[in-house]
């Protein structure tokens, strides 16, 4: 384990969002109550097998959090920067955890005891709205994905995902720039499907001069357009 020196430890405790508007006293008192730790790309951060029902606060880094069916099979719902937050919930009601974390990236991340993150929910009623907005989040993030397995073919979940991308990356002119995108692999677990497949449908997309690849970077053209396409296919 990875401690972090106290001004570091209350330093990095500014920057994570459920934590906004805290006073400074505040977060060096909490950074105290805190365990440290660094982790390798890689390297689990927090298991559905984990006794432990500690809230991680990402200080640094990128998480991806998924789950695994029976056969092997990954399905990922998505991935966490830093300032971000993992495992509320399960401190919450004491149950299982039900997603995997894993770090994408060397990450350094903060813990917090069930016990200790529910004193600060009575302590900080602003820490307490700010998780009833997180969870609420969750649940409307999942409904939607619901809504498009039920509604939507794999071609259709695929570029929902890509304008769910170009809108966290940010929009500008009908133009988006998703500069770490995911892997074929991992956005085919994300949509339910194979990656072959995810690759023959952006290809289709950057035959209709909707994507392009810069470098690294994976350009949206036209936002719009992948727009109207979901919608068309909603109406069918």
């Amino acid at each position: 384990m990875t401690h972090a020196p106290d001004h570091v430890s209350a330093l990095g405790l500014r920057g994570i969002r459920l934590l906004d508007g805290l006073a400074p006293e505040r977060l060096d008192a909490l950074a105290g109550r805190c365990r440290w730790r660094g982790y390798d790309k890689g390297q689990t951060i927090l298991s559905r097998t984990d006794a432990c029902r500690d809230v991680h606060l990402l200080v640094a880094g990128r998480v991806q959090i998924a789950t695994y069916a029976a056969n092997g099979r990954q399905v990922t719902y998505g991935v966490l920067e830093a300032g971000d937050s993992i495992g509320a919930a399960t401190a919450l009601d004491n149950l299982p955890r039900f997603v995997d974390a894993v770090a994408l990236e060397g990450t350094f991340a903060a813990s917090l005891s069930p016990g200790d993150f529910g004193q600060l929910l009575r302590d900080e009623s602003a820490v307490a709205l700010a998780v009833i907005r997180q969870l609420s989040d969750m649940v409307r993030r999942l409904s939607n994905r619901v809504f498009d397995l039920s509604t939507l073919g794999v071609q259709g979940r695929l570029y929902v995902e890509i304008l769910r991308m170009a809108q966290a990356a940010g929009v500008r002119d009908n133009t988006a720039r998703i500069e770490r995108p995911p892997t074929h692999a991992d956005i085919a677990s994300r949509v339910g499907t194979y990656r072959e497949q995810v690759t023959r449908d952006l290809s289709v997309l950057t035959r209709a001069g909707l994507l392009e690849k810069d470098g690294r970077t994976l350009v949206v053209r036209d936002v719009e357009g992948i727009e109207a396409r979901v919608d068309a296919m909603r109406q069918r």
